[in-house]
């Protein structure tokens, strides 16, 4: 019952920052192309890891970083404006490089079915 619970604020969370970013927080060192892709709550729900997405070069993805760990406070009374809890839980936001480790994966394995297809072209020319 509990990990429902968990989920569903997890899911509820993520919902409710993304709304926060969009419409609430004007920073201009936010990059336009940030996406919450996760977020892990506590069990007590005290504390929870907003994990973010940024598309952009290194500078461009620490600046979003910095300039959302130190908005923490201000996207969490906003989004618990729209949330009831008891407790709002404090947020931390973490890099998510899912994305980035996915497309290196891709990539070697497409250059692996290049040269597979180059070696038995070699081999049929023999």
């Amino acid at each position: 019952m509990k990990d429902t619970r968990i989920k569903r604020l997890n899911s509820l969370l993520r919902e409710v920052i993304s709304e926060v970013l969009q419409e609430n927080v004007k920073n201009p060192n936010i990059s336009k192309f940030t996406n919450i892709t996760d977020v892990d709550i506590t069990s007590d729900a005290r504390y929870a890891k907003v994990y973010i997405s940024v598309i952009g070069t290194d500078e461009e993805r620490k600046n979003t970083m910095d300039a959302l760990n130190q908005a923490a406070g201000f996207i969490s009374v906003h989004a618990s404006k729209k949330v009831v809890l008891r407790y709002f839980p404090t947020l931390t936001f973490e890099l998510d490089t899912s994305l980035d480790k996915h497309m290196k994966i891709d990539k070697i394995l497409t250059d692996i079915k290049k040269e597979k297809e180059k070696r038995s072209l070699d081999e049929s020319d023999e």
